[in-house]
């Protein structure tokens, strides 16, 4: 039953204004600074030879990777096909890179920044509209190749005025490596082995018999002692390789950025589930949650095959909640009758004027700093 046009007009006087839980509007200062923040991080990765690509915000359902209870679904009017707005960026580069881009040379670096929208929040980002800038190379999961993308990452962060950065590493595929080369999971499954560690269930593992996992909980840590304790293992000759490879990475971020903090957690998969040998987060000073992540995983092609690949997405919302992005207040008062050459001028030297309409118009009353005298800019 339709509602009757007054419930409807109450309806409309009770919601305007309103949105829906986990959207917001940005309002000034705040707008801008998202904006100024998104050009910052993609100008670091352009300068790092990174091309933008940007898919829509809307896709087949059928077409868009990740989970599928995180994404807004509804039937197109047109196609009578079932369409979803994208919870994430990364799987649509990745379908550009084996379509569109599939003739291009190898590894493909490609950027990218746009909204994202998920079903639901959570306790620490309870947005459901998000502001994802990020980057991919595609055609190489080397450990020159993680290298890479985590110092471009790092380096647009620091350029945006993140603080203490830190990067917590993790190797997604370790546990099902290891039982895979002989390690005994006892009366437990994979998947069960691989929930008790993420919850660093030691008494759980032990109850099922797959103890020979419990030394994985103890090694999360800085990352060179993480690194010495898992050597001490009965590990198999890949991983091995992997730890080196993570090692020196670790040494390299190390010397790229001074003060940085490396851990490592070779157990957590929460969040990395499609990631291959190496996943990572990225916090810094004053946020509660991620500043991004990241890492190694495999694109498919429509026959089949896959690809390497390595990446990472940055979460530009919590550094405008931080505060970042501000630009300087070089905001100038042109008095009435100001001729439009002085205003031309100034805009050219960076400052951003504003034009009174009015005769008596302050400065503060247009969020102004400084005013033009008719010969100088002077501070109010």
């Amino acid at each position: 039953m339709l509602p009757s046009p007054l419930a409807a007009n109450r309806l409309a006087m009770t919601t305007f204004g309103l949105l829906p839980e986990g959207l917001r509007d940005r309002l000034p200062p705040q707008a801008q600074a998202l904006a100024s923040l998104v050009r910052t991080l993609t100008d670091v990765c352009a300068a790092h030879g990174y091309e933008r690509v940007a898919p829509p915000l809307i896709e087949y359902e059928a077409g868009l990777a990740g989970n599928r209870s995180e994404r807004l679904r509804f039937t197109d009017p047109v196609s009578q096909h079932t369409l979803a707005l994208r919870s994430d960026i990364t799987g649509q580069v990745g379908r550009i890179a084996v379509t569109r881009l599939a003739g291009q040379a190898r590894p493909l670096r490609l950027m990218y920044a746009g909204q994202v929208l998920r079903v639901r929040g959570d306790q620490l980002s309870p947005e459901r509209e998000r502001t994802q800038a990020g980057a991919e190379l595609i055609g190489s999961d080397s450990a020159a190749a993680a290298a890479e993308v985590l110092a471009v990452a790092l380096e647009a962060l620091t350029t945006a005025g993140l603080a203490r950065l830190s990067v917590d590493l993790t190797m997604p595929t370790l546990v099902a490596d290891l039982a895979a080369a002989g390690w005994p999971v006892g009366s437990a499954t994979l998947a069960e082995v691989q929930a008790w560690l993420d919850g660093k269930d030691v008494g759980a593992l032990r109850a099922a018999g797959a103890d020979g996992f419990v030394p994985l909980i103890a090694a999360a840590g800085p990352v060179h002692g993480a690194v010495a304790a898992l050597r001490q293992l009965d590990l198999p000759d890949p991983v091995l390789e992997r730890l080196d490879a993570t090692a020196a990475l670790a040494d390299g971020l190390g010397s790229a950025f001074p003060g940085i903090t490396v851990t490592l957690d070779p157990t957590e998969r929460h969040g990395f589930e499609y990631q291959t040998w190496l996943g990572f987060s990225l916090f810094g000073a004053g946020l509660m949650a991620e500043a991004g992540r990241g890492g190694a995983y495999l694109v498919a092609h429509a026959d089949g095959r896959t690809e390497p690949a390595v990446g990472f997405s940055l979460y530009v919302d919590g550094l405008v909640d931080l505060g970042l992005g501000q630009e300087a207040g070089r905001r100038v008062l042109l008095p009435l009758g100001t001729p439009a050459s002085v205003g031309a001028d100034l805009r050219r030297q960076g400052w951003i004027t504003v034009a009174a309409l009015e005769p008596g118009t302050t400065p503060a009353r247009l969020g102004c700093g400084h005013v033009w005298t008719g010969s100088a800019v002077v501070a109010t």
